[in-house]
């Protein structure tokens, strides 16, 4: 049985994963200006759809986080078996959150293990969690995984046992840009390029190879350095970027998630003592 406190964090997520679908432009990924476009069943409409889909998983997650009590092998094994049922789901609702279903899982059974956690603290948390096996995944290879095994790259399963170091980033890129003047949606975007910049994306290394990859975290420095969307330059070199990888149907999906993933940290409410209390009604700030 899932409590309150495990359908709020859910909703947090699935709050977090939704407001990074409605920035505009995101460089290569789903545009909501865009919707009628009916190229594939990833649309954004559908994305959306989706998204919704996960809440039921991710509230199970964080039951069986709260009631294991510990990251352990068993809790592990319990995580990717219900990670593989919402996978189902979110399929039959149109698919196209199976990276972000892993980083939100595994923030969100972190943050009901520790439920005084924030920030950091809930990413080692999760490093912990994903240390351990999970004997009953496939043993089949994914196309990430294969990538990974390819290129040397850490993959979606490399970045959790790390600690989510990109999605820390995202948070120190957050904070930076709101406390230079950022409006949010600039401040997010700022987040989604500077993950882009150094993300080591599996899906890009599949669809683009190495050279891509590197061409992609290029033009995500580039905008940056142009002093960011909230500069005229940096908006100018945004559009450029966003033109070039749609142009080249390249799509950085693993940065979204992990962006999706800051934005849910950065949600959990915050105590006077600048700790996460109980988490509240929704996953807006």
């Amino acid at each position: 049985m899932t409590s309150r406190e495990d359908e709020t964090l859910a909703q947090a997520a699935v709050a977090a994963l939704t407001g990074q679908l409605a920035l505009v432009p995101k460089p290569g990924l789903p545009d909501p200006r865009d919707l009628a476009a009916r190229v594939t069943r990833r649309d954004h409409r559908g994305l959306r759809w989706s998204a919704k889909a996960l809440a039921p998983g991710l509230a199970a997650m964080a039951a069986a986080a709260r009631r294991t009590g510990e990251a352990t092998p068993r809790l592990r094994a319990e995580l990717g078996a219900i990670g593989r049922c919402a996978e189902h789901s979110v399929g039959l609702a149109g698919g196209g959150h199976r990276g972000a279903l892993w980083t939100l899982g595994l923030l969100v059974s972190a943050a009901a293990l520790d439920p005084c956690a924030r920030g950091a603290e809930v990413t080692r948390t999760a490093k912990r969690i994903a240390a351990h096996t999970d004997r009953g995944a496939p043993r089949r290879p994914s196309r990430g995984s294969t990538m990974s095994a390819t290129y040397g790259a850490a993959g979606a399963r490399g970045e959790a046992r790390a600690g989510f170091p990109h999605v820390r980033r995202a948070l120190t890129a957050l904070a930076g840009a709101r406390s230079a003047g950022a409006s949010e949606a600039e401040a997010r975007l700022d987040a989604l390029l500077t993950v882009m910049s150094t993300l080591q994306d599996t899906e890009l290394l599949h669809t683009a190879g190495p050279v891509g990859l590197r061409h992609v975290q290029a033009g995500a420095r580039g905008v940056l350095e142009a002093g960011g969307t909230a500069t005229e330059a940096g908006r100018t070199a945004l559009s450029a970027l966003d033109a070039d990888l749609h142009a080249r149907a390249w799509s950085p999906r693993g940065s979204a998630g992990l962006l999706a993933g800051a934005l849910f940290l950065d949600s959990l409410p915050v105590t006077t003592s600048g700790r996460r209390g109980r988490p509240g009604p929704t996953g807006s700030r």
